[in-house]
């Protein structure tokens, strides 16, 4: 077992950091050293704006997205077409769609995909208001952004038969999303190409 090379307090830091995804040990060892290098300019703003939203963090109650406010900024946006609802898996790939800058839409963030293997049934997304929100009568169209994965696949199947009596136009992304593929690692042209040629089911 490697020893420490510092002390208590900057060991937190490097263990909290090797916990954000995407960050091993040794990224979190170098981000640790990039912070304390530059204090000034990186480690006091960056503790200052995590602690300004730590008390502010909010799920949005009508589409899931997290913000600073309840309901959330895309949701009170009145310039966004009220007729389109995105379904995303995670709000990660809301915020990809939202690189992209390719949609003007309404959001809805599932909070996963169906996964039996790992115990995530129906009642575990967030479906009945999705549901609900397609019954309220403004929305003309759901377009499925779910992963080319099988859970992601299983998920658009299974929505679609939940709305299927709604009389909504459901659509999905088309293929230029690679099977087993997750939106979130997907360049904004990719996506954006996948939006525009979608398909109705």
């Amino acid at each position: 077992m490697p020893r420490a090379v510092a002390g208590p307090e900057i060991e937190r830091l490097i263990s909290l950091l090797a916990r954000v995804p995407g960050l091993g040990p040794r990224s979190a060892r170098r981000a640790a050293l990039q912070l304390i290098k530059k204090r000034e300019q990186l480690m006091g703003p960056l503790a200052s704006a995590m602690e300004d939203v730590l008390g502010k963090i909010a799920t949005c109650r009508v589409c899931g997205n997290v913000d600073v406010r309840d309901p959330c900024s895309i949701c009170t946006d009145d310039t966004r077409d009220p007729n389109l609802l995105v379904v995303v898996a995670d709000v990660s790939d809301l915020w990809a769609l939202e690189r992209a800058g390719a949609l003007n839409a309404r959001y809805h963030v599932l909070g996963g995909t169906l996964s039996p293997l790992d115990g995530i049934g129906p009642d575990d997304l967030n479906l009945a208001s999705l549901v609900g929100r397609v019954h309220e009568g403004a929305i003309k169209e759901v377009l499925l952004a779910l992963g080319g994965t099988v859970d992601g696949q299983t998920t658009a199947h299974y929505v679609t038969d939940l709305l299927r009596e709604s009389g909504v136009k459901v659509t999905r992304l088309a293929h230029g999303v690679p099977v087993g593929g997750e939106l979130d690692y997907l360049d904004e042209g990719t996506l954006a190409a996948a939006i525009r040629a979608r398909t109705s089911l």
